[in-house]
């Protein structure tokens, strides 16, 4: 298995993108092609894949942004196709994304996950990962 941090549009990347995202929730809305190679090339998100037998099996994206109070580095949509859950990709891409935030130069990175998502929840605490409280807040526009 292998993770890299992919910085180049191909449609065979976007065609795993699709098909990996409704495994992460029905709910989510796909993102066109244009936006998916505008993603790809923002200096403040970082996508990155896991590939077997040279098949994409999982992703994970970080997103960056500043504050008065620092710069904020989030890990998003970490998805691994459900043919190969259970087999310690998650826990691979997880730790390469922590890796690339040390080498960046980041000193914290944050992360939510669904309470309903228990093998993801336990492996971030594995990780290191601490659950603080605070309440997440969204307003649909």
């Amino acid at each position: 298995m292998l993770v890299t941090h992919v910085t180049t549009y191909s449609a065979k990347l976007y065609e795993s993108v699709l098909r990996l995202l409704p495994q992460l929730s029905s709910k989510e809305d796909l993102p066109s092609e244009k936006y998916f190679r505008a993603l790809l090339g923002s200096e403040n998100t970082h996508f990155f894949i896991a590939k077997l037998d040279n098949e994409i099996v999982g992703m994970l994206t970080i997103g960056t942004y500043s504050t008065p109070t620092g710069m904020k580095v989030w890990i998003e949509d970490v998805v691994v196709d459900e043919s190969q859950r259970g087999n310690g990709i998650g826990k691979d891409l997880t730790l390469y994304a922590i890796d690339y935030a040390k080498k960046q130069g980041f000193n914290e990175i944050r992360l939510t996950s669904r309470p309903s998502r228990i093998a993801a929840n336990k492996l971030y605490m594995k990780l290191g990962f601490v659950q603080y409280e605070t309440n997440v807040y969204k307003l649909k526009l």
